[in-house]
């Protein structure tokens, strides 16, 4: 038997590992989305992103979830990748978290796939940083006012909020290009 290698050991291993499989499930459909994928709406009750005024993507948002709960486009769930990883990124890093209201859409296709992919990279890099140590520090986020969770919940949550969202992302894709 073989000793596992630095990266593969210990319990940030083992998330790197999960995060690393949530990820190249979804760069599958990443790879295929099409500009005309990310605003495309599937049901008469959705949520996308609308131009304002001043030109910028604003995403449609209610503080208190609807009922019916709108389905979202490619468009929105990437937004809402961008939020909260962003978020999650900076309370990582012991930085201002942005308000969801700064954390700006730069547009289909290309743009907000390379803005994902820079995500990920920043992600990695922090990763890169821990410990197996740190992760049992508190976390304050995404659980603000629960102090039981540590950084290793909080690496979970991102691998579990990912693939949420990347199977989202695909199915709308998928749905898309058989209608």
């Amino acid at each position: 038997m073989t000793a596992p290698t630095p990266s593969a050991a210990g319990r940030v291993g083992l998330l790197r590992r999960q995060f690393d499989l949530t990820w190249s499930l979804f760069e599958y459909h990443l790879e295929r989305l099409v500009p005309e994928d990310f605003l495309w709406e599937p049901a008469p009750l959705c949520w996308t992103l609308r131009r304002s005024p001043e030109g910028s993507w604003v995403p449609d948002w209610a503080d208190t979830e609807p009922d019916p709960v709108p389905v979202p486009t490619v468009a929105w769930v990437s937004w809402h990748i961008g939020w909260w990883w962003s978020v999650t990124l900076d309370h990582a890093r012991g930085e201002r978290p942005r308000e969801r209201t700064e954390i700006l859409w730069p547009g289909a296709g290309e743009p907000t796939l390379t803005w994902l992919r820079f995500l990920r990279t920043e992600w990695l890099a922090h990763l890169d940083t821990l410990t197996d140590a740190d992760l049992d520090t508190p976390a304050p986020f995404p659980w603000p006012d629960d102090p039981s969770h540590t950084k290793a919940h909080m690496l979970a949550w991102v691998n579990a909020e990912l693939m949420k969202n990347a199977t989202e992302i695909g199915q709308l894709r998928l749905i898309r290009a058989a209608s």
